[in-house]
């Protein structure tokens, strides 16, 4: 198949580019059309196969995590520097956390201090860290992994065979330096073996390394956190009885003697001594789970982890069979072809993956948190569910953005005559874009015309004559799952706390009911769901080709898209139809994530029938929820003076503009003036007459295309909703 070479490459355009916008006349020249491209790794390093792109990637990836480490030290250091840490463990749930200090002009006081929503405290104070100068020390050595991870990186783009052959020929002189060259040829064969090698089984590697990792943190949570959370400075001290025990094989007691109820986190006063345990529920003391359960949690997955790599490594052995003849069995041997030798089908699918999980502990991290006193921080709560909404939200889109590059570039099938997973997808694609059409419009209509209905009721006084309708099905489900859950002490946890007025978000899941509210705000994020996977799905199964544009696959991924000097060619290319995916998956968080907020922020306030009331018609949203919560932020910065919220109040206020201007460029405003300038600059290019009385060059004006408009568009859109958003909930709880 011919490969779409991008513009950027082409060594002719580029210095027609260079030697136009020599001369001052340069004005947009339609650079973002490089933008659609710049995934093409294979072009852009111009590598030919798979084995040196891999190396990139690994170089790429242990970037990544350096980037990742060296914000963790960063966050630590403010923490330990102008933090409070040693104060809040104290009393964790009554003293803010303090992620730094910060030197405000706008507040009333000189010295001000910015709360820490991340849960950073709760995550240090449940591993066992218990003073600044522990923190410190993780500090410097995230700092000693960040140079490491740099200098592997760098070794991967080594070059081995290169290495040995210089050193071959370019002997030093004397008996010492030739030993020394031996030495050092040794290793590097190893590498080039191991490393570099085409044939590496990965998925095994990587499976024993993470099995190997969950096994050892599990191992730090024996031996350091659960010791911690029970008053004792060291596991030796803590389970002297269990180590005899062991010494006489009576591996059961790991599980005895846990905690008692009265057990206060950090103290011996009810601690046990059990260290691996199957209890279930939610610690009563600290509205999270067990610690004793999480360290169990994590040997079974790490053994599970590593006995599986095993199997698979070892599976012809074992079994009697290789796997490429059993998906050969089930038809799905050409699939597992393309997934060995695309790049981009690994990371579309891999990308899908960590989507659906990031997505799961969005949820799971307020339903049943892990870290210690979590649940009482209502902020942090929220703020990491918006957080990993949004993570989840923009990992889907690029599994499908990289889907695309993969049927584009790598897939050769043809549709129908292969008995692979995709050419049946593509073969199946107008039935299945026919019925997540009709799915989208019902949902669409339906809700949204309930909604009106309401709104109109209501603005006529009469809101007895709404359409409220009782999730039945849901009620049932979850009044099921509900009970269970209460047997294992979920929800009395906190029935008789009576020092904090506070409800935690484990108590207030566990005592909200399903209403006409609930079933109407579902059936929207299941509209918004629906068409962001239409979108999704339509831009993927058409990127080869469509009745409109059959040979679309020649021209790529990106390819120009706007008025008839290209074709008229929009809302045909895959990196169009994503821009417009992206932004309904936008809206689609945002109904999720105002669900989640109001119903919480209620029952937090003690006013959960509010959203009974208010939820079922659309100006109760804007009323009762958006405009009445935003309260806090407009008299954050006024005439009567400023308060703490004055800096998010600003934000607010910027946030909001550059969401609104946006629209301006999404909806494609500027892109239809630019389409009059290129009708006009066509119709002088093209006609003499005309072309004479033009400037006398052969570059005509050109303002911003539609597509560069579409992305302008969503980066002010996207910057502007997350962080009015992220104002909001501040503003909203604090």
């Amino acid at each position: 198949m011919k490969h779409y070479i991008p513009l950027f490459l082409d060594l002719n355009y580029q210095h027609s580019i260079k030697s136009y916008c020599s001369n001052g006349r340069c004005a947009t020249l339609k650079l973002f059309e490089f933008i659609g491209s710049i995934h093409d790794i294979e072009a852009y390093q111009k590598i030919q196969t798979n084995l040196n792109i891999t190396k990139y990637i690994f170089a790429t990836h242990w970037g990544h995590l350096s980037t990742i480490l060296i914000w963790l030290s960063g966050t630590l250091f403010h923490i330990t520097w102008t933090g409070n840490f040693s104060y809040w463990i104290l009393n964790p749930v009554s003293t803010i956390a303090i992620s730094h200090a910060i030197w405000d002009p706008h507040l009333n006081y000189t010295l001000s201090s910015v709360p820490a929503y991340s849960g950073v405290y709760n995550l240090v104070f449940s591993i066992g860290f218990r003073t600044d100068f522990q923190l410190y020390y993780i500090v410097l050595a995230t700092e000693l992994l960040v140079l490491a991870f740099l200098l592997i990186g760098k070794l991967h783009l080594v070059n081995s065979s290169t290495l040995i052959e210089w050193l071959t020929t370019n002997r030093p002189i004397g008996n010492f330096n030739s030993k020394v060259v031996k030495s050092i040829k040794l290793p590097l064969r190893f590498y080039s073996t191991y490393m570099e090698a085409t044939g590496l089984r990965l998925n095994f590697h990587i499976g024993v390394l993470i099995g190997f990792t969950s096994l050892l943190w599990s191992g730090h949570l024996v031996h350091v956190a659960i010791p911690a959370s029970r008053g004792y400075s060291s596991f030796l001290a803590m389970s002297g009885a269990l180590i005899k025990s062991l010494s006489n094989g009576s591996w059961a007691y790991f599980a005895s003697n846990p905690d008692n109820a009265n057990h206060i986190f950090g103290s011996t006063i009810g601690s046990g001594t059990s260290i691996l345990t199957f209890i279930g529920g939610i610690n009563q003391t600290t509205s999270s789970l067990l610690m004793s359960d999480i360290a169990h949690h994590h040997v079974a997955i790490g053994v599970l982890i590593i006995w599986a790599s095993h199997l698979y490594s070892s599976l012809f052995k074992a079994i009697g069979h290789r796997i490429s003849e059993i998906l050969s069995v089930s038809g799905l041997r050409l699939s597992a072809r393309f997934i060995v030798k695309s790049l981009h089908l690994q990371l579309s699918l891999s990308l899908l993956s960590l989507s659906v999980v990031t997505a799961l502990v969005s949820h799971v991290m307020y339903a049943s948190p892990s870290y210690p006193y979590l649940a009482y921080d209502y902020i942090s709560s929220v703020s990491l569910f918006v957080h990993h909404n949004w993570i989840s939200s923009f990992l889907i889109v690029g599994a499908f953005a990289h889907a695309s590059l993969f049927l584009i570039r790598d897939y050769s099938g043809r549709p129908g005559l292969n008995l692979d997973i995709y050419s049946r997808l593509i073969s199946h694609k107008a039935s299945i874009l026919s019925h997540l059409s009709w799915v989208s419009l019902f949902l669409g209509f339906h809700t949204l015309g309930v909604y009106v209905h309401n709104d109109v009721v209501v603005a006529f006084g009469a809101p007895y004559k709404q359409l409220l309708f009782e999730p039945v099905i849901a009620q049932s489900i979850t009044g099921g799952i509900s009970s269970a859950i209460k047997s294992y002490g979920y929800f009395n946890c906190f029935g008789l706390d009576i020092t904090y007025s506070k409800s935690t978000l484990v108590s207030d899941l566990m005592a909200s009911s399903l209403g006409p509210g609930d079933f109407l705000v579902a059936h929207g994020i299941s509209l918004g769901l629906h068409v962001t996977s239409l979108i999704l799905i339509k831009g993927a199964l058409d990127s080869k080709g469509s009745q409109l544009m059959p040979d679309k696959a020649q021209f790529g991924y990106g390819f120009a898209c706007d008025g008839p000097a290209r074709g008229g060619t929009c809302d045909v290319s895959s990196w169009d139809s994503f821009y417009l995916a992206l932004f309904w998956s936008l809206n689609s968080n945002s109904w999720l994530m105002f669900f989640f907020h109001w119903k919480h922020l209620l029952y937090w306030q003690g006013n959960q029938l509010k959203f009974d009331e208010s939820s079922t018609f659309l100006n109760g949203w804007f009323r009762d929820y958006l405009w009445y919560n935003s309260a806090s932020l407009i008299r954050g910065y006024d005439s009567t003076g400023s308060n703490d919220l004055s800096v998010w109040s600003w934000v607010f206020l910027a946030a909001h503009l550059a969401w609104a201007t946006g629209f301006m460029f999404l909806i494609s405003w500027r892109g239809y003036w630019q389409e009059i300038i290129d009708v006009i600059s066509y119709m002088h290019l093209k006609t003499p007459f005309l072309y004479d009385l033009w400037s006398g060059n052969a570059y005509s004006p050109s303002a911003l295309s539609i597509l560069q408009a579409r992305l302008v568009g969503l980066c002010h859109f996207s910057a502007g909703l997350i962080l009015t958003y992220a104002a909001f909930v501040l503003g909203a709880t604090t």
